[in-house]
C-alpha cells in the first residue's frame, strides 16, 4: 500500500447518516478530495423537475440527459459546488423535495450509467473520499476502503429534525421519520444499483456517539487500513 500514490474510500449507507458532513471532514483531515455523488443525483434530479419530465420514466429521462450539463467546483474553503447549466444550485438541491426527487430519479438506469463515468473519473487520478448508496459496490468496487455507514431510522430522523430547525425551516418528527423509512425502502428495494452493504465493507453505526466520536472512527478504520 505505502507504495500507491493514490487511494479511495467508499463510503456508503441511508439518507441522514452523515455520509456527507464525515467524509468531508475526514477528507480534509487526510488532505484528500472529498466528492458528494448524492449531490450529483440531486442536481440531476434539478434538472429532470426543471425540463418538466416524469421522475419515474426511463423514456423520458433518457431523452433529455444528452442536454444535461452537471460540473463541480470547489470552494475556498474546500467545499464542492455544484453548477448546473453554469448555474451554482448548491443551496437549491438541499431542499427536501429534491432530495425526495433524487430518491426517484436515482433509481433509473439510464440516469446511473450516464453519470456513472463522472463520478469514476474522478478518483482516477487523485485521492478520494467518495460517499453514496452504491459506491462500494458498484462506483468504485475497487476502493481500498470501503465503509457502509449507518444510523437507526430514528437516530437520523431527529438529526434533521434539529437541523431543519436550526435552519429556521422546522419539520414535524414524524412526517421526517416517514420520509427517512419511505427512502430507505426505495433505496433498498431499486432494479438500479440498489442500497446494500458491499460484503468487504466495514460497518460504522454511529448511532449514540456525537460528530467527533464518529469521525474520529471513521478515520481510525481508514488509516488502520491504509497504514496511514
Amino acid at each position: 500500500m505505502e507504495n500507491k500514490k493514490n487511494y479511495s474510500v467508499a463510503i456508503d449507507g441511508p439518507s441522514g447518516a452523515g455520509k456527507s458532513t464525515l467524509a468531508r471532514s475526514a477528507a480534509r483531515e487526510l488532505g484528500i478530495l472529498y466528492v458528494d455523488t448524492g449531490a450529483i443525483y440531486r442536481t440531476a434530479a434539478l434538472f429532470v423537475r426543471s425540463r418538466g419530465a416524469d421522475p419515474d420514466s426511463e423514456a423520458e429521462a433518457a431523452a433529455i440527459l444528452p442536454d444535461l450539463k452537471i460540473s463541480i467546483g470547489y470552494g475556498a474553503d474546500g467545499l464542492q459546488r455544484m453548477y448546473l447549466d453554469g448555474e451554482d444550485v448548491s443551496d437549491a438541491i438541499r431542499l427536501p423535495e429534491v432530495s425526495m426527487l433524487a430518491s426517484r430519479v436515482s433509481s433509473l438506469p439510464a440516469v446511473r450509467a450516464f453519470l456513472l463515468e463522472m463520478q469514476r473519473s474522478l478518483a482516477k487520478e487523485q485521492s478520494v473520499i467518495m460517499d453514496g448508496r452504491d459506491i462500494g459496490t458498484v462506483v468504485l468496487p475497487g476502493a481500498d476502503v470501503k465503509i457502509f455507514l449507518t444510523a437507526s431510522a430514528e437516530e437520523r430522523a431527529r438529526r434533521r429534525f434539529l437541523e431543519l430547525e436550526k435552519r429556521g425551516t422546522p419539520k414535524d418528527y414524524d412526517e421526517l421519520l416517514r420520509e427517512i423509512e419511505e427512502r430507505d425502502y426505495n433505496d433498498s428495494h431499486r432494479a438500479a444499483a440498489p442500497l446494500r452493504q458491499p460484503e468487504d465493507g466495514v460497518t460504522l453505526d454511529t448511532t449514540g456517539l456525537d460528530f467527533r466520536q464518529s469521525l474520529e472512527r471513521l478515520l481510525e478504520i481508514i488509516r488502520g487500513r491504509m497504514a496511514l
